[in-house]
C-alpha cells in the first residue's frame, strides 16, 4: 500500500513537473506570439501609414496629372486656335497673293495693250519714205536791198513740206473700188450684201466704208551754217588746248582748202569740234569733201560735215473716209485672182446693180496683204487708188 502511494506520489510529482514545463513552454510561446503580434501590429501600422502616405501621394499625383491634362488641353486649344489663326492668315495671304498676281496679269495685259497701241500710233505718225534727189536753187537777196555783211552772216535756209499719203491695209479676200461718182459709192454702201455672178455660181460680198489711219503734213525749216564746220572722229592724242591749236593751224591752210579761222571749239570726251571760218565759201567746199587731213602727232583724216538747225512747223493731222472708194469684204477665192477682180469690176459697173463707172479696182486673194495708198485727185479734190 505504501509502495502504491509512494508510486502515485512520485507520478504526481512527475506530472506536476510536466505541467509546469508545459506552462512555461506555453508562456514562452505566448510571449513569442505576443512579440510576433506586436511586431505584426507595428508592421500593420507601418503599412497603414505607408498606405496613407501613398494614398496622399497618389491623390497629389492624380491632382497633378489632372492639372497637367487640363494644362495640356488648354495648350492644345491655344495651339489649335493659333493654328486656325495662322491658317486663316495664310489663306488671306494666299488670296492676296492671288489677287496681286491677277492684278499683275491685268497690268501686264494693259501694258502690252498700251505698248501695242503706242507702236500703232508711232507707226501712224512715222514716215518712211525715200526722198528723191532734187536740185534746189538758192537765190540770194537783191543786192540793192541787202546790207553789207548780210551774205556772210545769213545761213542757207530751206523750207520743205512733207505730206503723208493716206493708206489702207488691204487684207486677203478684200477689194478696193474707186468710182468716178460719189453717189455710186453711197448707193453701194446702202446694200448689206451684194451677190456677184462668178462663172456658174454666185459670190456674196459685203460693202464697207473705209476708215483711214490719220495722215500728217508738216514743214521742215532748215538753216545750214555757211561759216561753221562740224569736225568729228578726232583721236584723243593730246590735251584739249593743244588740240584746238592743231585744228586751227590745219584748217587755216589754203593749200588744203582751208581758210582763215575765227574760232575753234573742241570736246575731248566725244572727239568732236566746231571750226568757224571768217569767209563762208570755205565751209561749203570742205563739206563736199567729207574728209580733211589734220596734222597731229601724225597726219590724221577727220570727218567734216555741215552744221544745221531744223524746226518742225505747221504740223497737221488728217483723218476721214474717202467719198468715192469703198471696201469689199468676205470675198471667197472661187477663181483666179485676176478673173475674180474682172467679175467684181463687171458687176459693180452695171447700173442695174446700183453700180457705175469705175476709176480703179484692186483685189488680193488670201493670204496676201497689201498697203494701198490713196491720192487726192486734182479735179474733184477727192481720194482715189
Amino acid at each position: 500500500m505504501a509502495e502504491v502511494f509512494g508510486s502515485r506520489s512520485l507520478n504526481d510529482k512527475e506530472g506536476g513537473l510536466d505541467k509546469d514545463g508545459e506552462l512555461k513552454e506555453a508562456r514562452r510561446e505566448l510571449e513569442e506570439w505576443k512579440a510576433r503580434f506586436e511586431k505584426a501590429d507595428d508592421v500593420k501600422a507601418r503599412l497603414i501609414l505607408e498606405k496613407l502616405t501613398e494614398d496622399d501621394a497618389k491623390t497629389n499625383a492624380q491632382q497633378e496629372m489632372n492639372a497637367c491634362v487640363k494644362n495640356q488641353q488648354k495648350i492644345q486649344d491655344e495651339f489649335n486656335e493659333s493654328m486656325r489663326t495662322v491658317q486663316d492668315e495664310i489663306q488671306k495671304l494666299t488670296r492676296y497673293n492671288q489677287d496681286l498676281l491677277e492684278k499683275l496679269k491685268r497690268c501686264q495685259d494693259e501694258l502690252e495693250a498700251k505698248k501695242t497701241e503706242s507702236r500703232k500710233l508711232k507707226q501712224k505718225f512715222k514716215i518712211y519714205a525715200q526722198i528723191p534727189d532734187t536740185e534746189v536753187k538758192f537765190i540770194s537777196p537783191n543786192k540793192e536791198t541787202r546790207e553789207e555783211g548780210d551774205e556772210d552772216s545769213q545761213p542757207i535756209r530751206g523750207v520743205f513740206t512733207i505730206s503723208q499719203r493716206a493708206a489702207v491695209l488691204l487684207q486677203g479676200g478684200q477689194a478696193l473700188i474707186t468710182f468716178e461718182e460719189e453717189k455710186v459709192a453711197r448707193q453701194i454702201l446702202k446694200i448689206a450684201k451684194c451677190s456677184v455672178s462668178c462663172e456658174n455660181s454666185s459670190l456674196d460680198v459685203k460693202p464697207r466704208r473705209i476708215t483711214m489711219d490719220p495722215a500728217v503734213k508738216f514743214e521742215v525749216h532748215l538753216d545750214v551754217s555757211r561759216k561753221e564746220l562740224k569736225v568729228s572722229n578726232v583721236p584723243d592724242v593730246m590735251p584739249e588746248e593743244r588740240m584746238k591749236d592743231r585744228l586751227e593751224i590745219s584748217f587755216s591752210r589754203p593749200s588744203r582748202g582751208g581758210g582763215e579761222v575765227e574760232k575753234v571749239e573742241y570736246d575731248k570726251n566725244t572727239g568732236t569740234g566746231c571750226v568757224t571760218f571768217l569767209q563762208p565759201g570755205v565751209t561749203e567746199s570742205l563739206v563736199l569733201r567729207g574728209r580733211y587731213d589734220v596734222e597731229l602727232d601724225t597726219e590724221v583724216k577727220v570727218k567734216v560735215g555741215p552744221i544745221y538747225e531744223y524746226q518742225l512747223r505747221r504740223f497737221q493731222t488728217f483723218c476721214g473716209c474717202p467719198k468715192r472708194t469703198i471696201l469689199l469684204d468676205d470675198i471667197q477665192d472661187m477663181v483666179d485672182e485676176e478673173d475674180l477682180q474682172d467679175h467684181l469690176e463687171i458687176h459693180f459697173q452695171k447700173p442695174s446693180n446700183s453700180g457705175g463707172e469705175i476709176e480703179s479696182i484692186k483685189y488680193i486673194a488670201k493670204p496676201k496683204v497689201l498697203q494701198a495708198f490713196l491720192c487726192e485727185s486734182t479735179e474733184e479734190k477727192d481720194d482715189s487708188l
